[in-house]
């Protein structure tokens, strides 16, 4: 399976996190937090996390704290399918086809709740054909963009003809909660809207000399406390517990480690899902033999984006270097679950 096409897009709207601070401060009023809760919100802000902005598709910054559930998961309905056409869209021009040429579409998100899925509305408002295959994949987390990439690669095996779209979406905006929990407060400090869409298929023709294999995946459910959402109210509410760092790179390290015993070609470059600064740190010190400037370029810019964001940093790594020709890349991404999943980019 070749990648035909990546496009990734971002609502217009960007804060930087000094603004965000300020916006805080005037509506501290209606958060009843206590003053290391306040302590912590300013240190992230303010201090050396990583990221310089965000890019938000519910931009009233006073209006969103106080959306009730219902409000904020109705502007998911509408936000998370728009997001999503306009990278698909872009998707369609980079690899010149038309959205009746796709097979399958494949849509990964875990911010709000639609049913029919984002997918029904994205074949719709794109002119996909009514015999396309619709698949919605919901409540992978952070990690969701590999498994939704490894499905598209099941369907290309069974049919090599067929022409496979993957978008990751997602409306962090929409799932704001704010208490005195840090885990909390830091996810509301880090995490921004973004998605990405990538175009698969049997052929390397017209596309990147990119060839996906090797698809692992490592899972501890009974770890999935440390990192999930749960309802609060109505609310999705991120649990972020301190060792999700340390997690992560554990894991990440395991899946690294068992793709190299699997080939014998070399890993030129780790493509990271961002997670934060200090997952991204945690994970240099696990691998120390790679770099991960791609994803910190992509924490910087946009935040944590959960699932589009290592197909962001892929995209980010792709616009700076040409495809290496003495190794491949290898993708990772991790998240709730606990779940961490890794591909190949292999060149031909």
């Amino acid at each position: 399976m070749y990648l035909q096409a990546l496009a990734n897009r971002v609502p217009p709207q960007s804060f930087v996190q000094e603004e965000l601070w300020n916006a805080y401060r005037k509506s501290e009023s209606q958060w009843s937090l206590k003053t290391i809760s306040k302590g912590i919100i300013e240190k992230v802000l303010l201090g050396d996390n990583g990221v310089e902005k965000r890019h938000f598709a519910l931009a009233d910054l006073e209006a969103v704290p106080k959306m009730d559930a219902e409000t904020l998961n109705r502007q998911y309905e509408i936000e998370a399918p728009r997001l999503a056409k306009t990278a698909f869209e872009e998707s369609l021009e980079k690899a010149h086809l038309k959205a009746d040429e796709i097979d399958a579409l494949i849509i990964c998100t875990c911010t709000g709740y639609i049913c029919p899925g984002i997918t029904s509305h994205v074949a719709e408002q794109t002119g996909m054909r009514r015999d396309a295959l619709l698949l919605d994949l919901v409540g992978l987390g952070c990690g969701a963009s590999i498994p939704a990439i490894r499905n598209a690669a099941s369907i290309i095996g069974a049919n090599p003809q067929a022409k496979v779209a993957v978008i990751a979406v997602e409306i962090c905006s929409a799932a704001f909660y704010l208490d005195d929990d840090p885990g909390v407060i830091i996810s509301a400090c880090l995490f921004g809207d973004g998605a990405s869409a990538s175009i698969w298929s049997g052929s390397s023709n017209g596309g990147y000399p990119l060839r996906a294999e090797d698809f692992d995946t490592w899972h501890e459910p009974e770890k999935r406390e440390i990192l999930r959402f749960e309802n609060s109210g109505g609310k999705l509410r991120n649990r972020l517990h301190i060792t999700v760092p340390p997690q992560a790179a554990q894991a990440v390290e395991k899946l690294l480690r068992r793709s190299q015993e699997r080939n014998e070609r070399p890993i030129s470059q780790v493509i990271s899902h961002t997670g934060g600064r200090n997952v991204l740190l945690a994970l240099e010190r696990a691998i120390p033999e790679y770099k991960l400037d791609p994803s910190k370029e992509v924490l910087r810019k946009y935040g944590n984006m959960s699932s589009p964001s290592v197909m962001f940093a892929l995209e980010e790594f792709l616009s700076e270097n040409e495809p290496p020709e003495n190794g491949d890349i290898w993708l990772t991404a991790f998240g709730a679950g606990f779940a961490a999943h890794s591909f190949r980019l292999v060149q031909d």
